[in-house]
Formats: structure tokens, C-alpha cells, sequence
């Protein structure tokens, strides 16, 4: 018997399969960016915020990986996924299935809870039905986003809304006296002109004189039809429209006006009827070992994996070893603190990227790639460690791992690293060094100079001017906690994930009188929204715009009067092509300027409104600094946002393209422009490079020199030794923290040791 003799394989072609190979990439300001990144291996792309890391790795290689998988299934089937389309590149070849984790909060939909996010609930409500005692029927009667299983009473939210008449309108005037106190229910408006238009209502009588029969109507009134100004429009009760309008959508959607009345006219209480468990009476009294799946939900995810040991029964035991490894999952993964039922919207970015890692731990596929957006965002550097773990765990079982990452913990456990820059915006998009962590640490890079950056323990740090009163607080985890937040200091708040850090300063703190909470949530707005629009920027620039020119500030505005015709002030057109990815291009008749012709006629300093929203902000700032184009009310704005580091961002940048890091900073340099005294920052350093973090430092002591009180919720070593005071939180996380374990300066804590955080910060200041 002979072999068949075939043509061996040159090397080359086998070792072109063992990487992704990138030629030209071109997204947003990549610079033709060409590497390869070896295949099943370990890669951390680092480079200062903005740099082209996330432009590179979700933009390029993740984004062409799922369009790819997509173009395998049927048009019919194409047509009911997210369209995608092909990234701005040359070449791009050796790509594997992309799995992304990233840090995008999860749905804020009050119906999504840990438990249902990860199917865990699913397990548990097979595990009562078969099990449960007495029985409430098949798993769908133990769902309370089932009509079977939820709460009658509140239709399976767990709570009841009411709404404070008083906060809707004045019952002292009459409807055309402007009665109706509600946002956008101005007496000239249509709203409130269908009120009058209806022959069943008096607008000249104070609401107060009103018959029963009249309130209901008003309030509670059917949809009818009304004639005004000769339109037809429907007529609807108050309460009824301000449901439809206000409280049916997302609270972080609406206008801040908005939301804040919200907040004032609606009171939330725990459902009477199933005491917030959302379930109805028959899944209510069904239990197994002695507890309900409302027990088993409310319960530690750690105590919860105890309670499953304990089951033995063979009939269910698949499931239930299933069940226990993705609850042991959590522990490992340091969310063993959470519970089933938290609402899956209050989850931090980094919790919601770690909970989407509970499905790929147990996963069996190989030769996959994991790609991963800063997955040490919102971990103690204790935690750091067990996070390096499971990266290292996914990478041994032959899957390729990508890390966007800017901690030198996590870099250092690199097989490769492709560091992009120099700079930020415009002065980045190149990759600036390509190898070993030990070569990144030896190279003349903004990140190989700053790796081995370690803050020291200050001289001397400021004496508080009074102290903020914290007593018994006892939100979520929290045992009672009294403390002393000084203040005219820069406090930083401590203590692993989970540890009570938040519940204290959010739950006690930042709803109080003077207090200014910024927080990394996204920033709500459409492709139209910028950071000029966000700030308030373009308000005086337009009117500067106006004045020297003699015309309507709505001129200058691509929401508004001034916008090209045909793209309506986007720039680009877009051609819809059904299952398969929009086609944008660049608008013909305003060349992607946004503006009518004759608008970028008028200028301001010598430059058009289109030229202004192109300057990126330290060039802004500049240019309204001084000269013919002063302007101090912009350029104190545009200060601001220098000061936060965000000097590389081009004003008129869509605000749906920053990162959670870009979107506090943004938000923090708007907020700062308040007279309050007190200002709450979440991790500021998220998504900041290291060499960034200095700036940061300076920035924070600028606002304690000028008078402020700053207390930060942080992690990084560097702004706990820059700290004046310490409140460390513990000892561990879940119903394990919830004290202060520790209260001090930096350097008393170095000297106590006895906590995790006066470990690890010993550690760090001695290098």
C-alpha cells in the first residue's frame, strides 16, 4: 500500500494563520495602521485616552468579525440583525469568531436583574418547579415576566408609583391662567390649547372649583377628539398623558428638566402585595429546603451556591451542577457580593463587564476571540489579580485574548503589546511600539516612560474646615455606619468591590443640598450631540456668531435654522439597503460642513461656525482666549474641559463616540462651572492613561485650593496616597463589608497595614 504523496505547506502559509493581520486601518483617527497580532495569545493595546485603542480593537477587528458572521445567515435573517458595516481598512485577514465584553451598562429596564441577565433564574425556576413544595406549576409560573408568574398588584415590577397632584398643577389658577405645572405645558402650547378646546371643561375655572366628575375628566379623561385651530387632536386626562410621555420611557432618556420633574411628582413604594418580590401568591409559598425562589434571589450569590450544595436530588442533579458552577462563576470572578435580584440597570460598568464574563468562563469553545474594554475598571487592586487570572484562563484554552487596558498590573501580564499614539485625537492613530512588556518598559513611549510611575505619600496634607455628619446609615449592606466626611479636604473613599463605598457616599451624600455627583453613566444623546451642545459651548459662541454679523442666532445651528437642507444638518446621507449595512456619504451639497452655503458666509474671528466645531478644544480654547475673538463666557468652558483633559476632543465630536472615562470627564467639566461646595467623583480615573492621572491630581487640587470639598469613590494607588483623608470600607464585600474598617490619613494607613487597601497602597508607595 502506498501513501499518497501531497504538496507540503510552505511556513509562510502556515504561519499567516497565526495572526490577524491588519493593513490601512482607517477608523476614525487611525493613520493607516498596519500590525499583526499573534493568535492565541495574550495581547494589551495601551496608549493614552483617545490614542485609536478602541478604534483599532472594536472598531476594526470586532466589528469585522461580527459583520462576517452575520453575512453567513439568510437575508431573511440578516434583516432582523443590527447591521454593521465594513470598517475603514485594507487588509483583514486571519479573524476568528470576536466575543466582546465590554463595559456598556446593561438595559435600565426595571424587568432585568442579575438572575435573568445570566440565565440564572432560568436554572432556578426549573429547580422549583420540579422540586417545590407545594407546587406552583411549570417554571413559567415562577417568572414574574410571566402573566402566570407576576404579581397581579403590580403586573411583576415590585413596586407601585403614585404621583403627587400637587406637583402637576396649581389648583388656585385656571387652565388658561397656566394651571398645569408640567414641563412643556406652557398656556401658548398645544398641549394645554386641546385642554380648553374641550367643551367638557371650564379653562376659566380654578381647578379647585371643579366638580368630582370634572377632576376625573381632567386627570383621567378617555381619549376623544377636539378640534384645534381648526386640527383635529386627541384630548387625554393628565395623569394619563404624563404616563404615556414621562413614565413609560427610561428616566436616564429624558431632559434633565424632565427628569427632575419626574423625580419631584413620582413616589415609588415596595409592592403591598408580594412585599417586592414581584411574584404571585402560588410561586410565593412554593419552597424548596425550606425557602422560596424570592429567598433565593435576595439571597448572597455566595450564601446562595451554599444553599445549592445542599440539594441532592438525582432527578434535577445536571441542573444542578450547572446552577453551581455558573454561581461559583460569580464568587470567582469577585461578584460573589451581588444578588439575583439587583436590577441589572444599577450594575457599574465594570460589575455589567464582569457579568457578561459569567457566560464565557464555562465555555467549551476554543481557538475564539475574547475581546476585552479595561475588564480592571471598578476592581480593588486586590481583585486585580483574579481578573489577570481568568484572562490567562480564557488565553490557555487557545483562544486569542484582546485587552483594551491602561493598568500596569494587567499590562504586565502581556504575551504581546501593541501600544498606539503619540497622542490623543488628531496627534494619535499610530502604533508607537509593538512587542514585549519588557521592550514597552525600555521604549521611549508616553506609556514605556510612565509604566514603573509611582505617587509618593504627600508631606503634608490639609486641615479639614468641618466635617460633613454621616449617621446610621444602612443602605444596602451598610451596618449602621456613623462618620465624619471632613470637609475642604480631598477625601477618597476605599475599599473592595462590593464593599459599601457607594451605597455610603450615593445613598448618604450626593442627594444632599451643595453636593454635585458625577458619575460615569452615558451621556443620552443622538449623533446631532457634541460636546459644544453638551456644555452649553455653543450657546455663546452662536450669539457671538449673531452679533458681529447682524443675524439670528438659530443660523448657527445644525438643529435649527441653519442646517444644510439636504442632510439635514448631519453631514452625511444615508442610503438604507435593507439586510445589509446603510451606505453613509458624505453630503454633496454641504460637503459634510452641516451648514446652509450662506450661513459660512459670516465669520467670527475669521473663521466660519463649521471651522469653529472642527477645532479640537485646546486650539478652541486658544482661539477665544484672546484676540479679535475673545470671548469669556466659551472660553472659561473650553478651560474647563483643558483642565479634565479632554484638549484633543474636536467640539462638534458626536458624543455617542466617547468612552465611559471621556463621558465623566465631560460631565465633570460641565458640572464644575456650579457654585455648589461639595463635589462626588466615581473612579475619575477610568479610561485615564497613566500619564494622565498627574493631570488629574493637579485638576483635583485645584478645586479643594479653590474652596471645594472633594470626595472620590477610587481604586487607583496613585490618588489614595494623594489623598488628605481615607474612608476604607470592609473588611470584605457584600454582607462581609459594610463597616468603615479604617479612618486616616494616606500615610497612617500604610502604617496600620491591617486592610487590604493599606496593603496594597504599602506596596505601591514603596515600589
Amino acid at each position: 500500500m502506498t501513501k499518497a504523496k501531497g504538496k507540503a505547506a510552505k511556513p509562510s502559509e502556515i504561519d499567516s494563520h497565526d495572526v490577524i493581520r491588519v493593513q490601512g486601518a482607517r477608523e476614525n483617527n487611525l493613520k493607516g495602521v498596519d500590525v499583526d497580532i499573534p493568535k492565541r495569545r495574550l495581547t494589551v493595546f495601551t496608549g493614552v485616552s483617545g490614542s485609536g485603542k478602541s478604534s483599532l480593537v472594536f472598531g476594526t477587528i470586532a466589528a469585522e468579525s461580527q459583520r462576517l458572521i452575520n453575512e453567513t445567515y439568510s437575508a431573511y435573517v440578516q434583516g432582523f440583525l443590527p447591521s454593521v458595516a465594513r470598517p475603514e481598512v485594507d487588509v483583514l485577514e486571519g479573524l476568528t469568531t470576536a466575543i466582546v465584553v465590554d463595559q456598556e451598562r446593561m438595559g435600565s429596564n426595571s424587568r432585568s436583574t442579575v438572575g435573568t441577565a445570566t440565565d440564572v433564574n432560568a436554572m432556578l425556576r426549573i429547580v422549583f418547579s420540579r422540586l417545590g413544595e407545594p407546587s406552583a406549576g411549570p417554571p413559567f409560573h415562577y417568572s414574574f415576566n410571566s402573566p402566570a408568574g407576576a404579581c397581579p398588584e403590580c403586573e411583576g415590577t415590585g413596586s407601585s408609583t403614585d404621583l403627587d397632584l400637587t406637583q402637576l398643577y396649581d389648583a388656585s389658577k385656571s387652565l388658561a391662567e397656566g394651571a398645569i405645572t408640567v414641563p412643556g405645558f406652557t398656556v401658548d402650547g398645544w398641549k394645554v390649547k386641546t385642554y380648553l378646546a374641550a367643551e367638557f371643561l371650564d379653562g376659566n375655572k380654578p381647578i379647585r372649583k371643579y366638580t368630582k366628575a370634572e377632576l376625573q375628566k381632567f386627570l383621567h379623561g378617555e381619549p376623544t377628539k377636539v378640534k384645534v385651530d381648526s386640527f383635529n387632536m386627541t384630548y387625554e386626562g393628565l395623569v394619563t398623558r404624563i404616563q404615556k410621555s414621562f413614565l413609560s420611557k427610561d428616566r436616564d432618556s429624558l431632559q434633565p428638566h424632565i427628569r427632575a420633574f419626574v423625580d419631584r411628582a413620582v413616589t415609588t413604594t415596595t409592592c403591598p402585595e408580594c412585599d417586592g418580590t414581584r411574584l404571585g401568591k402560588a410561586a410565593r409559598a412554593s419552597k424548596v429546603g425550606g425557602i422560596t425562589i424570592a429567598d433565593a434571589c435576595s439571597m448572597q450569590i455566595s450564601d446562595l451556591g451554599g444553599w445549592v450544595r445542599k440539594i441532592k436530588k438525582a432527578s434535577v442533579a445536571p441542573l444542578l451542577a450547572t446552577l453551581q458552577r455558573t454561581l461559583d462563576s460569580f464568587v470567582e470572578i469577585g461578584l460573589g457580593y451581588l444578588s439575583l435580584d439587583r436590577p441589572s440597570g444599577t450594575l457599574s460598568g465594570g460589575e455589567a463587564q464582569r457579568v457578561k464574563m459569567i457566560r464565557q468562563l464555562g465555555s467549551s469553545l476554543t481557538d475564539t476571540t475574547y475581546v476585552f474594554d479595561e475588564p480592571t475598571t471598578g476592581l480593588h487592586p486586590h481583585d486585580i489579580q483574579k481578573m489577570n487570572e481568568l484572562l490567562l484562563r480564557l488565553r490557555d484554552k487557545n483562544n486569542t485574548v484582546l485587552v483594551v487596558e491602561h493598568k500596569p498590573e494587567t499590562i504586565a501580564i502581556a504575551d504581546h503589546v501593541v501600544d498606539l499614539g503619540p497622542g490623543a485625537g488628531t496627534e494619535g492613530g499610530t502604533v508607537c511600539f509593538e512587542g514585549t512588556v519588557a521592550g514597552l518598559r525600555s521604549s521611549d513611549t508616553v506609556t514605556g516612560r510612565h509604566f514603573d510611575d509611582r505617587a509618593s505619600l504627600k508631606d503634608a496634607v490639609r486641615e479639614p474646615t468641618g466635617v460633613l455628619e454621616v449617621r446610621g446609615a444602612g443602605s444596602h449592606n451598610l451596618q449602621d455606619v456613623d462618620v465624619d466626611i471632613p470637609l475642604g479636604v480631598l477625601t477618597v473613599v476605599t475599599g473592595v468591590a462590593g464593599s459599601g463605598k457607594s451605597s455610603l457616599i450615593h445613598g448618604s451624600v450626593a442627594g444632599q443640598d451643595d453636593v454635585i455627583a458625577v458619575d460615569q453613566t452615558a451621556i443620552r444623546g443622538s449623533r446631532r450631540s457634541n460636546p459644544a451642545t453638551y456644555t452649553g459651548l455653543l450657546e455663546p459662541i452662536r450669539k457671538a456668531f449673531a452679533k458681529a454679523n447682524g443675524v439670528k442666532p438659530a443660523l448657527f445651528s445644525t438643529n435649527s435654522e441653519g442646517a444644510c437642507p439636504n442632510c439635514n444638518g448631519v453631514g452625511v446621507t444615508y442610503t438604507d439597503l435593507a439586510m445589509m449595512a446603510g451606505v453613509a456619504t458624505t453630503c454633496e451639497q454641504c460637503e459634510g460642513k452641516r451648514f446652509q452655503a450662506e450661513v459660512l458666509e459670516y465669520t467670527f474671528g475669521g473663521k466660519d461656525i463649521s471651522e469653529v466645531l472642527e477645532m479640537p478644544v485646546a486650539e478652541a480654547e486658544r482661539f477665544f482666549g484672546r484676540g479679535k475673538a475673545q470671548l469669556p463666557a466659551a472660553h472659561a468652558i473650553l478651560e474647563r474641559l483643558v483642565d479634565v483633559g479632554l484638549g484633543y476632543l474636536r467640539l462638534g465630536q458626536p458624543l455617542t463616540t466617547l468612552s465611559g472615562g471621556e463621558r465623566q470627564r465631560i460631565k465633570l467639566a460641565t458640572n464644575m462651572g456650579e457654585k455648589a461646595g461639595i463635589f462626588v467623583l466615581d473612579e475619575p480615573t477610568t479610561g485615564l492613561h497613566l500619564a494622565d492621572v498627574e493631570q488629574l491630581l493637579g485638576l483635583l487640587d485645584r478645586l479643594v485650593d479653590a474652596g471645594k470639598s472633594v470626595i472620590v469613590i477610587e481604586h487607583h494607588q496613585a490618588v489614595m496616597a494623594h489623598a488628605d483623608w481615607i474612608i476604607d470600607l470592609g473588611p470584605g464585600a457584600g454582607h462581609d463589608g459594610g463597616k468603615i474598617v479604617f479612618e486616616g490619613t494616606p500615610a497612617d494607613l500604610v502604617a496600620d497595614g491591617s486592610t487590604r487597601t493599606g496593603e496594597h497602597l504599602a506596596a505601591y508607595v514603596k515600589g
